[in-house]
């Protein structure tokens, strides 16, 4: 099987030259539009190459018009010598291979083999016996009190020991800061340790460079390019002969993962001197419960801290710029923060539904993983009608379904966190949080794979939120009428960061 990609492939790098000279001449006369108003030609041999490659600096947006303009929301899309790609936005076809056919979907062969490297064989890149191992592990872990009120300490903390800092220093000097930064480095301290027991320090004044840190960024980018990879071949000959960026993956893995099992040696070495451990972060309550191997460990480990530093941070980013952008909206987030000041149980700061609604609002316009596939382990038949043969993936779109007017609305463009709200029909009418079936918005995944940590991302969120609103305002320093660009990488990123300037708020405010 290899051994015909590999001709494949080859015969298809013999005929790239010439389809590259056909398309820039096309480009040149009628460059590619923003939007997509038909569905792409396909061709025989090449499939929709072509329309890939006029898009393929614009592909999350093609594909998002391509479903919209789909009668069902689902298209099958061919790609030259590859396997034939399900694109749906369709609420049924997500329940379908989410939950009711779950068996049938699975991570397959492309997801694990590009992120094997970094996540090995952990929980987010396995599927089976393993992936329900591990997933039973994790949950367990995640719905103790103990679990939930060491996050609270540790978000606390940072919030008031660093972030505050940081962003009294920056309202004092007027100076610019990266808030996208920010807020990531905010997160990786966080995660680590909750994951680790382990404080990186990366959110401090300086804001340094550290040597982990740097070396999971470089992970997750050169791990993400992989996916946007036109031709996967290319960046597994680069690996196979160690060169390029694939030489610098495998020195920045490298560097995470003897960082990740030196701290394991540790604290093993410390349950041995112990019954057991004191800290109740992720990684001690797996040694304490007899988990010890090494490298499952690490996995699991190194997976937490990929979900936890990059998805909490990106959905803060786009959500404090479409505050700026929506005066009407920050004022309640700030009129219910104010009101619910003194809260600090973990239940009172869950009641917090304004702010709760805005930031699913938030999430469904710039969703943290704007993409998400699985591959059919058998032929099936989707519910919208669509022939799925043995092998193919489906990929439904988020980012696609929260901007589909057949799901929110003719206002779907608006940020309105009232569209997840009602008033009770009490005395005193307040707001009540209406949510969405997880099909319809599928931020968090849903079915038996949905994400463990969705309340203590809310959590997070939230108490940022209110650390942040309560003394600060966040004015982006980006030109009027400018929107800032979304990207995908592992999880979406806004292009170029996020500058502001940090204004201190009034009393009276």
């Amino acid at each position: 099987m290899l051994f015909l990609q590999l001709i494949a492939s080859f015969f298809f790098l013999l005929l790239l030259p010439l389809l590259s000279i056909l398309f820039l001449t096309r480009a040149s006369a009628s460059p590619p539009p923003s939007t997509t108003t038909s569905l792409p030609r396909s061709y025989p041999i090449i499939g929709s190459f072509l329309a890939v490659l006029a898009n393929r600096k614009r592909s999350l947006q093609w594909i998002s018009d391509i479903v919209q303009l789909s009668p069902s929301a689902t298209y099958v899309l061919h790609r030259n010598f590859a396997t034939p790609v399900v694109l749906t936005a369709n609420p049924a076809v997500v329940q379908h291979i989410l939950k009711t056919h779950f068996h049938n979907y699975v991570k397959g062969n492309i997801f694990p083999q590009t992120l094997k490297d970094l996540l090995g064989n952990g929980i987010f890149n396995v599927d089976g016996e393993s992936w329900k191992f591990q997933r039973q592990i994790a949950s367990h872990e995640f719905n103790t009190k103990s679990l939930r009120k060491f996050v609270e300490t540790v978000v606390d903390t940072e919030i008031s020991d660093r972030l505050i800092p940081i962003l009294s220093s920056a309202a004092a000097t007027g100076t610019v800061l990266d808030f996208e930064d920010i807020l990531q480095r905010f997160a990786f301290d966080n995660i680590c340790e909750i994951a680790f027991g382990f404080d990186p320090a990366y959110l401090l004044p300086s804001l340094p460079q550290t040597k982990f840190a740097q070396a999971f960024e470089d992970s997750v980018q050169i791990s993400g390019d992989r996916f946007r990879s036109l031709i996967p071949l290319v960046w597994k000959i680069k690996k196979l002969l160690n060169i390029g960026s694939e030489k610098r993956l495998r020195i920045a893995v490298s560097e995470v993962q003897e960082f990740a099992k030196n701290v394991i040696r540790e604290k093993k070495h410390q349950l041995r001197e112990k019954a057991s451990l004191d800290s109740v972060d992720l990684l001690s309550r797996f040694l304490s419960s007899g988990h010890s191997d090494e490298n499952f460990v690490t996995d699991i480990v190194i997976s937490f801290i990929l979900a936890g530093r990059d998805t909490t941070s990106a959905a803060l980013t786009w959500y404090l710029w479409l505050l700026s952008k929506n005066p009407h909206v920050e004022s309640e987030v700030l009129k219910e923060i104010n009101e619910k000041s003194e809260a600090t149980a973990f239940d009172e700061v869950k009641d917090m539904v304004y702010t709760h609604a805005s930031l699913c609002e938030s999430m469904r316009l710039y969703p943290p993983v704007a993409v998400d596939s699985k591959e059919a382990v058998n032929d099936d038949v989707l519910p919208d009608g669509t022939v799925v043969k043995k092998g193919m993936r489906v990929t439904y779109i988020p980012y696609a379904m929260g901007r589909s007017e057949a799901l929110w609305g003719k206002d779907w463009a608006e940020f309105k966190p009232e569209r997840w709200l009602e008033r009770e029909e009490t005395e005193n009418r307040q707001w009540r949080f209406v949510g969405r079936d997880a099909y319809t918005y599928p931020v968090f995944q849903a079915g038996p794979r949905i994400c463990l940590g969705k309340e203590m991302a809310f959590l997070q969120m939230k108490r940022v939120v209110a650390g942040i609103l309560r003394r600060f305002k966040v004015v982006p320093v980006i030109e009027e009428g400018v929107e800032p660009e979304f990207v995908t990488q592992l999880a979406a990123r806004m292009k170029g960061g996020l500058p502001v300037r940090i204004v201190e708020r009034d009393e009276k405010e």
